[in-house]
């Protein structure tokens, strides 16, 4: 197959530039990704331009990487810039836009951009990617708002003083969180933000990014209140009584860190399990506070999902920059929750250059092993690729992100690969040490 470099024009039209093959990047390299690895764009992504950035492509002649500046005299000759993906949940990218970041002006927005091709044979954009959930419960086709409006209508009407309820209703309306519109259509993971605090201060945080950040602005505005244990429990009782696979979650996109509101969320939860047994109580935390996660498990909490980027110390810091905490402690947090019956997962952000080096593969599969892990979340990291790669320490020996996660699962056959969190009935799935890889269609 013949895999084009996606370009626009300045004013935004979308062309594949027929002397060039499409180049993808790990970390700095250039690299040119295998057919094995390309997918049809899946369906839901979106497709950006990069302001300012010329794209780098493979000379079809020549088979030399070049900078492209302009579209051939034959198609107008115009000057153009980088075009990528923002690919749908449940797909891991492999390889980061192939484009000349030395010359970029501006901080990129928090998303995870995506190498992006177009197929002459199939006539459609490709990506090099990876499926590593097969839930369908992301798809768009079932987040339609004229759907949602009824339920947010209900809920604030049975509740009109629930300050979360108001916030979680304009997260479904004005940012249209896929999981705020679940607690709305009484189904499926409804979210339970709770904390304005953090005690990380994380270099690509949606929420909230301080003035001295070089960054760009969050994506949303973090939750400015704690929710009281009377109004979680107005939200998530209900829920887990009668939503369809029903999950409630701690530690949202609009918050800090549910960990700094642990005491009033082991409070919600004990009165959640008097009221109902049905249904998951899920936390995903930055899990800096071992003695919380304790308290967390003895009041009934189901799963856990550790947010971390790395498991190697130097490279988490970079990162997360913790306040008052130490990586051990997130390593003490897995062991606690594990020892405490909870069903671990690992919000692993990874990022082609930096996740698959061969130190951090050695280093990811010890902790697994060690700390009994039961899943890898394998999210592609929502940041601009300069500011990223920038704050990392240098990186080295590198395989692919394709062949990395392979190896994990050969090596350790029982670990989990996904994307969603799961239903405790769901937890341990029927042939899972044989579930991978996924089929990319």
């Amino acid at each position: 197959m013949t895999f084009y470099t996606v370009v626009a024009t300045l004013d935004g039209e979308i062309f594949e530039h027929p002397e060039y093959r499409m180049a993808g990047m790990s970390g700095t390299a250039v690299c040119i990704p295998g057919d094995a690895e390309m997918i049809p764009l899946p369906e839901g992504s979106r497709l950006f331009t990069m302001p300012g950035v010329f794209p780098v492509g493979i000379n079809m002649r020549s088979g030399a990487k070049e900078t492209i500046r302009r579209l051939p005299r034959s198609m107008g000759g115009e000057e153009v810039q980088a075009v990528c993906a923002f690919i749908s949940p449940a797909y891991m990218r492999t390889y980061l836009p192939a484009v000349e970041y030395p010359a970029k002006r501006q901080t990129l927005p928090l998303w995870a951009y995506t190498a992006l091709a177009w197929c002459a044979e199939d006539e459609c954009f490709y990506v090099p990617a990876l499926k590593v959930d097969r839930s369908t419960q992301w798809q768009a086709e079932y987040f339609d708002d004229r759907k949602v409006v009824p339920g947010v209508d209900e809920l604030l009407g049975r509740y009109p003083d629930n300050r979360l309820l108001v916030q979680l209703s304009r997260c479904a309306l004005d940012y249209h969180c896929f999981a705020a519109k679940n607690l709305f259509l009484k189904r499926w993971e409804a979210p339970l933000p709770t904390s304005p605090t953090c005690n990380s201060n994380c270099l690509g945080c949606l929420s909230y990014q301080a003035a001295e950040n070089e960054c760009c602005p969050s994506s949303q505005e973090r939750i400015d209140f704690v929710p009281s244990v009377e109004e979680l429990v107005q939200v998530a009782v209900p829920h887990l009584q009668h939503a369809e696979n029903a999950i409630v979650s701690f530690g949202q996109g609009c918050e800090g860190d549910p960990i700094m509101q642990a005491d009033v969320i082991s409070a919600a939860i004990k009165a959640m399990r008097r009221e109902t047994r049905r249904g998951t109580i899920n936390f995903n935390s930055n899990a800096s506070l071992p003695h919380k996660v304790k308290e967390l498990a003895a009041a009934g909490l189901d799963s856990i999902r550790i947010s971390l980027n790395s498991v190697r110390e130097p490279t988490y810091n970079a990162y997360y920059r913790p306040n008052a905490y130490r990586f051990a402690d997130v390593l003490e947090s897995v062991r606690c929750a594990k020892e405490h019956g909870l069903f671990v997962m690992f919000n692993y952000l990874v990022f082609p250059g930096i996740t698959d080096q061969r130190e951090e593969l050695e280093a990811l599969i010890e902790v697994i092993d060690e700390c009994g892990v039961d899943m890898l979340q394998l999210r592609n990291l929502a940041i601009d690729p300069c500011l990223y790669l920038h704050a990392m320490p240098p990186a080295r020996d590198c395989m692919g992100m394709a062949q990395m996660f392979t190896e994990i699962k050969e090596r350790i056959p029982r670990i989990q690969y996904g994307y969603f969190n799961r239903t405790k009935n769901n937890f341990y799935p029927a042939g899972f040490e044989r579930d991978w890889p996924l089929s990319n269609n």
